[in-house]
């Protein structure tokens, strides 16, 4: 099938030798009691494989509500996907599950959500520094605090549990191009991934909305690792493309997310990268 027959949300890219491995979260009723997650793979980004279950949630006891954004990452010979689901407590959270191989099935990892049990969390990805050392990078809803944030928080060497409390980085009211609303009206954050530019620079890409239009956005750290300040550099797209993250296919540097943010109608595009040593730009 081709890409723009697959409709999903919150786009995601693993490559495994000669294979790109494509997640995503179901899109009908904006990933709501979906029973799970699909993976469809490629060997040049343009014809994908029918969609085959690799964590059947229903199965696991995690259909309860949200299903969302799986993100697959390879981790000491392992495959492992971080997801937001609906834990029992009523509050969004993100767990590990894990695989021999991308196709899955993924089984229940974590003992329990990687991200606080009394927060409202969503989306979390990956970020391992120059040491090895893992970290989660989430973002805490707006649906709780209103002015929505991205956080970190160190994970135990085998990704089971988070270490230590979270980390705040910036709201989503942070960047000085943000729109200014009146007191209550709320500032989304969502969809953080991290980057390293060829010149060393660390960059997390997220998402918000700019003017009402879901925008790609950039943040680049002053100290090259996750403890640093993130200072906001221009978005990357602001007419209603979002959630992305990076990817490398050969000798391009690609860009996925998904667009319209409408209901039904999302699909993931590709689009290529310019790797300028201190950030990124569409090429």
């Amino acid at each position: 099938m081709k890409l723009n027959e697959i409709n999903i949300r919150d786009p995601f890219v693993l490559k495994e030798k000669d294979t790109y491995y494509l997640y995503g979260t179901r899109a009908k009723n904006f990933g709501q009691n979906v029973g799970g997650f699909d993976v469809y793979k490629s060997t040049d980004l343009e014809q994908w494989s029918d969609p085959v279950t690799c964590f059947d949630s229903e199965k696991n006891g995690f259909n309860r509500q949200v299903n969302w954004a799986p993100e697959v990452h390879k981790y000491k010979d392992s495959f492992y996907m971080f997801a937001t689901f609906t834990r029992e407590n009523g509050l969004r959270g993100v767990f590990v599950l894990k695989a021999d191989n991308p196709m899955g099935p993924f089984e229940v990892y974590s003992p329990k959500a990687v991200t606080p049990e009394e927060w409202e969390c969503l989306d979390g990805t990956l970020y391992v520094n120059k040491k090895g050392e893992p970290y989660l990078v989430f973002c805490h809803e707006h649906t709780q605090i209103v002015d929505g944030t991205v956080c970190y928080v160190k994970l135990s060497d085998d990704l089971k549990t988070a270490v230590g409390e979270p980390v705040y980085l910036f709201s989503g009211s942070s960047p000085e191009w943000a729109d200014v609303k009146p007191e209550g009206e709320h500032y989304i954050t969502d969809g953080p991934f991290m980057y390293r530019t060829s010149g060393g620079e660390l960059l997390l890409i997220w998402s918000t909305f700019i003017d009402h239009k879901y925008a790609q956005c950039i943040a680049k750290s002053d100290n090259g690792d996750i403890d640093g300040k993130f200072i906001h550099l221009p978005p990357l797209i602001t007419d209603d493309g979002g959630h992305g993250m990076i990817f490398n296919a050969g000798d391009k540097l690609m860009l996925t997310f998904h667009t319209p943010n409408q209901t039904g109608y999302e699909r993931p595009v590709f689009r290529e990268l310019e790797d300028l040593g201190n950030t990124i730009k569409m090429k």
